[in-house]
């Protein structure tokens, strides 16, 4: 930044400003929001913008960034091997539904239903669960029930049935 513009406005933790900045080609705001590690900086090319506004659009950046990385991570976007273009964009489109479905899934769900820290001490069993813990619960439910069908809707016999307990209880 390479110019002050107004007075420091201090309200609470956090200070804004406008600044000129010669890449931007004009006036920024600038929002300094005091954290616990120090100073973290925002800044918006409408000065126009309140302090609310600019926080609320890098929060709404960082939950697409997130889904981004989840997306990319959980369910690989971008590593499929296909030959075609098209091919290529379907497959974008298929993960892309195949997160939001396990989200609208996961939605009304509680916490507990979600993920089971237990086998995790060093973990912490507040901490809200990931888009894989979420995409776990739901494997486990349908491995659970697609399991429990099959060994009611057939006479099996005892190995298998244990087998298919042994099953369900790795799925959970």
């Amino acid at each position: 930044m390479s110019r002050l513009v107004l007075q420091i406005y201090r309200n609470g933790p956090y200070k804004t400003f406008l600044a000129t900045y010669r890449p931007a080609r004009g006036i920024l705001r600038v929002v300094l929001v005091k954290e616990e590690q120090g100073w973290v900086a925002f800044f918006c090319t409408d000065p126009d913008a309140t302090v609310v506004e600019i926080l609320e659009a890098f929060a709404d950046r960082a939950t697409i960034e997130q889904d981004f990385h989840d997306i990319k991570e959980v369910w690989g976007a971008g590593q499929q091997q296909v030959r075609n273009i098209w091919t290529n964009v379907a497959v974008f489109h298929m993960n892309l539904w195949m997160h939001t479905l396990v989200e609208m899934w996961a939605w009304t769900r509680r916490h507990g239903q979600l993920c089971d820290r237990s086998k995790s001490p060093w973990d912490d069993p507040d901490r809200r669960p990931s888009h894989a813990d979420r995409r776990k619960a739901l494997r486990q439910l349908i491995i659970q029930t697609e399991l429990s069908a099959v060994t009611r809707a057939w006479s099996l016999p005892r190995k298998i049935l244990a087998l298919t307990s042994r099953l369900r209880n790795l799925a959970a």
